[in-house]
């Protein structure tokens, strides 16, 4: 397909794709998804070999946030039955995350609910990620605290802070309709602060809450834009209790077209199959390693994710390896310069981002939920493109019984699942 092959040389070369060829992945037939899945899994493999990275959540307060965000069983007015929790203690918190390295883990994800932190807060979030860092040094530390005010990014990357997560979690012209408490521009310009402030920036979406096709490239489109280091994909998880609980739209082969879109876009940051990948890939998970080279391991904020063992076994099964300490996940050119980290390149976005900028982009709680929804066209023919028939909708049968919240690990007594 002239359609595939142009997507894989342009994504070899960190160029981006046109609009028109990216819907044109979302459009393909199910006969021709295993090609599709091949021709991203060239680009997946040039930048980043077959090592799958594994990020663990800690959730430091459960539920009670103020934001309305409809995907979220955290959302103020959500009757979902979520555990419900005030801030961990430090010792908590780092016991939770010991949990996670023990399984594999190589960045733990300190996420709390809420619109965004306080100065105290802050203060008790660095507590915990110094308590992280001198139990293991090499682990890699994620904040993920929604809205950032000025200076507060500084100061999580002073306590040890490697990353900062904020999700865009769709399209600007339809953020109104999942959210009203805060905007998509409030969004951005938290990515923003943790960019200038020498943070990894990690910004992805959550898919399944009734976009079109368009609305996905949009908003992929815009993260390259903003060149996080990483991007989490979530697939909604309708949760009973939410606006969004009779939302059931993904099929596994939407989900790998979602995913295969995504790495041609966004060919050498780290992709992450996040929230909702037990829910709607299902027995498909192990072909979706071929697309993201980073999962989460074990459980997310309120719902139970698939056993940690069983991840370790898939991805041995499916041919690949989880990515040690000692390796740096991003390629050179994205790497930062001095620490080796995980790559914050907030002096060297202009360097080539998300893909190269320099030849591509330009031409062509709120906590920010890091596992997204656990809370709960015409192809291009200027480039020898097909013009695949869009495919009939499909609206996918509700699996409720995939959906379980979560109960043991941070906030409870029972051990986590790691």
């Amino acid at each position: 397909m002239d359609l595939l092959n142009t997507l894989v040389d342009k994504g070899l070369r960190r160029e981006s794709p046109t609009r028109e060829e990216a819907l044109a992945v979302l459009a393909t037939s199910d006969d021709d998804l295993l090609d599709v899945v091949a021709a991203a899994g060239k680009v997946r493999r040039h930048w980043f070999g077959r090592r799958v990275k594994l990020n663990y959540l800690v959730n430091l307060k459960s539920g009670l946030c103020p934001e309305d965000c409809s995907y979220c069983s955290q959302r103020l007015g959500s009757k979902a039955e979520i555990l419900k929790y005030t801030w961990l203690k430090p010792d908590q918190a780092t016991a939770a995350a010991r949990a996670g390295v023990a399984g594999g883990a190589k960045r733990v994800c300190l996420v709390a609910s809420g619109r965004g932190p306080t100065d105290r807060d802050v203060d008790r979030v660095s507590d915990t990620i110094k308590a992280i860092k001198e139990q293991d040094g090499s682990v890699e530390v994620c904040a993920c605290l929604g809205l950032l005010s000025d200076g507060q990014a500084e100061r999580l990357r002073e306590a040890g802070a490697d990353a900062y997560n904020h999700n865009l979690n769709t399209s600007e012209a339809t953020y109104g309709d999942i959210t009203t408490t805060h905007t998509y521009a409030d969004r951005v310009d938290t990515v923003r602060k943790a960019h200038a402030a020498g943070l990894s920036a990690c910004s992805g979406l959550i898919a399944g809450m009734g976009e079109s096709d368009e609305d996905l490239v949009d908003v992929v489109f815009s993260l390259r834009e903003l060149d996080p280091d990483s991007v989490p994909v979530n697939f909604l998880i309708p949760m009973e209790g939410t606006p969004l609980a009779k939302e059931w739209h993904l099929t596994p082969q939407r989900c790998l077209r979602i995913l295969a879109m995504t790495r041609f876009v966004c060919p050498d940051v780290e992709v992450r199959i996040a929230g909702g990948r037990e829910v709607h890939l299902r027995t498909m998970q192990p072909l979706a390693l071929n697309l993201a080279n980073s999962i989460f391991l074990g459980d997310y904020l309120t719902s139970e994710g698939q056993a940690g063992h069983a991840d370790l076994e898939m991805i041995a099964d499916a041919g690949f390896e989880v990515e040690g300490a000692d390796r740096v996940t991003l390629p050179e050119h994205r790497a930062p310069v001095g620490d080796g980290g995980c790559g914050s390149h907030a002096e060297g976005a202009a360097g080539g981002g998300c893909g190269s900028h320099a030849e591509g982009a330009a031409g062509g709680g709120c906590g920010s939920h890091a596992d997204g929804a656990a809370e709960g066209g015409c192809g291009s023919h200027a480039c020898g493109g097909v013009c695949a028939p869009t495919p009939a909708a499909r609206t996918e049968e509700a699996r409720t019984d995939l959906v379980a919240v979560r109960r043991r690990g941070a906030g409870t007594d029972l051990a986590p699942n790691a």
